[in-house]
């Protein structure tokens, strides 16, 4: 929002600087962004402020208030003319080509003279060719005629990008003073957050001022002269929903003459950001931006035409089914159902708190108006507006809500700055239809709470104090505590525990966050409550990622041919297999997943072009239908992919080998024993419509299948862009990897004493899994057997045909004492037997 400061100081006297202004309305909440000078002096050193600073200052020696007195043709040139200025002090000619000065040129001494600014030689403004540049006015020759200075439009002088003419002042300019003593001005930017929406209106930021400096604030008269024939019975008002429009107003003003607003009014709206139209449509928007309350004028002759001559009745209602209204951008809308209009008997005239209709808005034939002023449900203004694409104003300020009090002086003042600035007779009365009256809410505070709360310990008439310069009503207690009632300009102060710590931050925000003490918190910090499930998930995905994996998240959605690219057989399922989108975005994204694996080799496929190893995991629902009418099981699943060498390249050399089935079988084995799970994996030879045949693996967890492991079918991986090494993927229960994680386990404290290595090689039939037979060792070695390591398979002539020798390093290890060639022999022996009685293997001499 933007503020000129000039305005602002309409309603309280600020003994500050801009910037300190800038500075006080930041702490308040009100943070100002920026700052752009229009005629007062700029900073030094802008650098040292914390926002940004633009616009010109205006010499008070070079640029003046002055008045044109007579406008003569220019004798070389047909767009050109010579004014004679006086500035107060002697007569200059001045070459121009402002357009509005042609219409006086030839007429003699104009009676009265033009007031205008007026830029003397050595000047410096604003470049209007060139933006952001300044230029420094000279000494030359305009088509044969000397010209030294410059009567100036807005744009020289930084006001706004208006270029088509001269600024011509009120005619009670006074002649020969410095422009910036007569309107320099500085306007601040500020970022209304929704919580603030209360200074949504010059008024309001006016108010905080005077709170902060325990200053007056000078409301404008709302009062208004009303001579008119009475109102009643010319116009009627009809609420149809007072969830959606509480309340609504009008007046009526009669015999206007439509016209330019004055001069001030005109530089002040452009400052604050809106385009002047005519003197009744810049006082509806002159007094939005002064009071927060937006208006909407209509043609009162238009309502009478339209209800066949008789009075009109203003009806506001939800839209009906087809109804269309064309608005004052020209553009014809189709109106959402939800949407809240005003209307009349004939059919719509607006779209509330958005935007007005075209056929009824004010225009130059236009002698009376009707005057609206009315307040809407901000909820309903915000869906209408996002609907409709259609930001404005008035929407901006109803959807962060506006309070139902500011009616009545909004209406008021708006006509009476019609009266004064466009003539005509104010109707005697208003038609007020308020079936939903605001309540300002009550609550009760004691200096305990602010000290909970804030750790302030202030007395009781302090905050009293400091409340009441906010408007509100403060009366005290016998308990000590204070009553205080919520000023009727304000909706943000809750009720009950959000009302108390809507006061506190009241309080602290006038007392000032920056007197607010260190403290250490007093009450007691409540439970903590873990959340299980998020938290091992978490655990699963940090354990991977330290494992050198890197996570991936997908597209939920798919569709069947997507999946069916990832199985050997290549056949997509119907439809109906999956859980469906009845309004999917896509085509191929109509269905929800049945697997993480398709979309995982999409991602590894697409990373292939750029890396050629990749170590990949997923970690998320997938989707599989029930009974019609009954929501999808969402079982968790965790999907891994690795591709490309074993090791990245280093400047030492690394290892060429592509990984294989083994290491994604080691990830796995080792992500169990991070995790501490309570047994290890178990690995079985399996089969996968995805698959490898003979390079499958079903994985168990305990006396569970978790899921298979293995390197994706030479099929399948043909109809994805991989290169030459293989692609080991596997898919996994989550739920019950998650599950298995323990709330606790031992730490195992580290060994005092060295282990005994030994090396012990059994044949064993090729059908034995080599799992099976580290079992059997550590079955028979006990809690002696700290590690079993297989480093060797060999197969060959001198073992019988059908049998394999597995050959493991084994470490024993005794945490009180170091073990003896007997212990160790001992050890030994129960090992070999267990091997033999559980698997029929032999020790292998």
């Amino acid at each position: 929002m933007k503020v000129p400061v000039s305005w602002l100081k309409d309603y309280v006297d600020i003994p500050l600087t801009v910037e300190d202004l800038a500075r006080l309305l930041t702490s308040l909440g009100l943070e100002v962004e920026a700052v752009h000078y229009v005629g007062l002096p700029r900073p030094a050193d802008a650098t040292r402020l914390d926002f940004k600073v633009s616009g010109l200052g205006w010499e008070p020696d070079k640029i003046v208030v002055a008045e044109v007195r007579e406008v003569l043709p220019h004798p070389n040139a047909d767009r050109l003319v010579l004014a004679r200025v006086f500035d107060g002090e002697q007569e200059h000619q001045v070459v121009t080509g402002a357009p509005n000065l042609f219409a006086y040129k030839g007429q003699g001494p104009l009676t009265p003279p033009l007031k205008v600014a007026y830029a003397r030689e050595g000047a410096t403004l604003l470049d209007p060719y060139n933006p952001g540049q300044t230029l420094r006015l000279k000494r030359r020759k305009i088509r044969g005629i000397p010209s030294y200075s410059m009567v100036c439009s807005e744009k020289e002088l930084g006001i706004s990008d208006e270029h088509e003419g001269i600024i011509v002042l009120d005619p009670d300019a006074p002649t020969g003073t410095p422009l910036a003593d007569y309107m320099g001005d500085a306007v601040l930017d500020i970022a209304i957050t929704p919580n603030m929406a209360r200074a949504l209106g010059i008024i309001g930021v006016a108010r905080e001022v005077a709170a902060a400096l325990n200053l007056p604030l000078r409301l404008p008269d709302t009062a208004v002269v009303m001579e008119g024939p009475p109102i009643a019975g010319r116009a009627a008002v009809r609420i149809t929903d007072p969830e959606a429009n509480p309340r609504f107003a009008v007046g009526l003003i009669e015999d206007v003459t439509l016209g330019p607003s004055p001069y001030e009014i005109q530089r002040r709206l452009k400052l604050a950001g809106m385009r002047p139209i005519n003197n009744i449509v810049d006082a509806t928007n002159y007094v939005m931006l002064e009071w927060g309350e937006p208006l909407h004028a209509f043609d009162y002759d238009i309502l009478v035409q339209r209800a066949d001559g008789q009075p009109p009745t203003i009806i506001t209602r939800r839209a009906q089914p087809g109804e269309r209204l064309t608005t004052l951008d020209g553009e014809t809308r189709d109106l959402p159902p939800y949407a809240v209009l005003v209307t009349d008997t004939a059919g719509p005239l607006s779209i509330a708190g958005v935007m007005g209709g075209a056929e009824s808005e004010v225009r130059a034939t236009t002698r009376r108006v009707l005057l609206e002023a009315a307040v809407w449900d901000p909820i309903t203004i915000r869906r209408v507006s996002k609907a409709l694409k259609l930001t404005t104003e008035a929407a901006y300020r109803y959807q962060r809500g506006v309070h139902p009090a500011l009616v009545m002086p909004a209406l008021q003042r708006a006509l009476d700055l019609m009266r004064r600035w466009a003539g005509g007779v104010v109707a005697q009365g208003v038609v007020d239809v308020y079936p939903r009256p605001a309540r300002d809410t009550v609550n009760r505070i004691h200096p305990r709470d602010l000290s909970r709360l804030l750790g302030l310990d202030l007395p009781a008439a302090t905050i009293a104090d400091l409340l009441r310069r906010l408007d509100f009503r403060v009366r005290p207690l016998d308990d000590g505590r204070l009553e205080v009632t919520t000023p009727p300009h304000r909706l943000d102060i809750g009720e009950g525990v959000v009302g108390l710590a809507d006061l506190a931050e009241e309080v602290a925000r006038l007392y000032g966050y920056d007197r607010i003490p260190a403290t250490r918190l007093a009450d007691e910090l409540p439970p903590y409550i873990g959340l299980d499930r998020p938290q091992r998930e978490a655990a699963i995905k940090d354990a991977l990622v330290n494992l050198g994996l890197q996570e991936v998240v997908t597209y939920r959605l798919t569709a069947p041919e997507r999946e069916a690219r990832a199985t050997v057989s290549g056949q997509p399922r119907p439809d109906d297999a999956y859980v469906r989108l009845v309004n999917p975005i896509a085509h191929d994204r109509r269905v929800l997943r049945q697997s993480l694996l398709p979309n995982l080799l999409e991602v590894a496929e697409r990373n292939a072009r750029f890396v050629r190893r990749q170590a990949l995991f997923e970690m998320g629902p997938v989707f599989l239908p029930r009974a019609e009418g009954l929501l999808p099981d969402e079982p968790q699943r965790l999907a891994l992919l690795l591709t490309g060498p074993r090791e990245e390249p280093f400047w030492a050399g690394a290892a060429a080998d592509d990984m294989d089935f083994f290491d994604l079988k080691g990830v796995l084995e080792t992500l169990a024993r991070v995790l501490h799970l309570p047994e290890p994996l178990r690995f079985e030879p399996g089969e996968h419509p995805s698959l490898h045949p003979g390079k499958t693996a079903r994985v168990w967890l305990g006396a569970a299948e978790w899921g298979f492991v293995g390197e994706l079918h030479p099929e399948v991986k043909a109809r994805y862009d991989f290169g030459p090494a293989a692609v080991l993927v596997a898919e996994l229960d989550a739920c019950a990897l998650r599950d298995a994680l323990p709330d606790r386990y031992a730490l195992q404290p580290v060994p005092q004493f060295p282990p005994v290595i030994e090396d012990l090689a059994f044949v064993v039939d090729e059908a034995v899994p080599a799992a099976e037979v580290e079992a059997a060792i550590r079955a028979g070695g006990g809690a002696y057997v700290r590690s079993v390591v297989l480093f060797d398979v060999y197969r060959g002539p001198s073992l019988p045909a059908g049998k394999k020798s597995l050959a493991y390093r084994l470490a024993y290890q005794a945490p009180d004492r170091t073990l003896s060639d007997k212990d160790a022999a001992r050890i030994r022996k129960k090992i070999v037997k267990r091997v033999a009685r559980a698997v029929g293997g032999t020790l292998r001499g």
